[in-house]
């Protein structure tokens, strides 16, 4: 478990236990400043990354109309799948969906509502519900990634 500060200065606990990162975020967080995330610009000043400068980049580097939003929803979808397909779907798939959000929405900082509709691809949910997705556990995380996509493209065609 990692401690950080957040912006308002109150402690915060990860789940992450990786030292060398911790290390690393440990040193970008006794940067001066209240952000933990900070350049020197060319002019010696001291400048926050703000989220556009993350968009900007994830842009420039992807070369399409990609935002940290994007990875925000594929890291909630790929979670609430991985929590749903070691559940059986059976009466209390409503009340095992729920729980999977609540999870995710915690991992990703949001509320539940805010993750569900914004977060998680709704045919994951959905498909759950119906004891239909064909998603299995104890995949590795690419091959598990992998079929996730392969699910949600092959739905999307079948819509078209």
């Amino acid at each position: 478990m990692f401690e950080f500060r957040g912006k308002s200065g109150k402690s915060h606990v990860t789940g992450f236990q990786d030292q060398r990162l911790a290390r690393v975020v440990k040193a970008c967080q006794d940067v001066p400043g209240q952000r933990l995330f900070q350049y020197i610009d060319d002019d010696g000043k001291r400048r926050a990354v703000e989220s556009a400068d993350v968009n900007a980049y994830i842009r420039q580097a992807l070369g399409e109309d990609f935002s940290a939003k994007d990875f925000r929803t594929w890291a909630g979808t790929l979670s609430a799948a991985r929590g749903l397909v070691v559940q059986p779907p059976a009466a209390e798939a409503r009340r095992n969906v729920t729980r999977t959000v609540k999870a995710v929405a915690t991992l990703l900082g949001n509320t539940a509502a805010v993750c569900r509709g914004s977060y998680i691809h709704p045919l994951v949910l959905e498909s759950y519900e119906r004891g239909v997705l064909p998603l299995k556990p104890g995949a590795s995380a690419r091959a598990f990634e992998l079929s996730v996509l392969r699910f949600l493209e092959a739905a999307q065609e079948a819509a078209t």
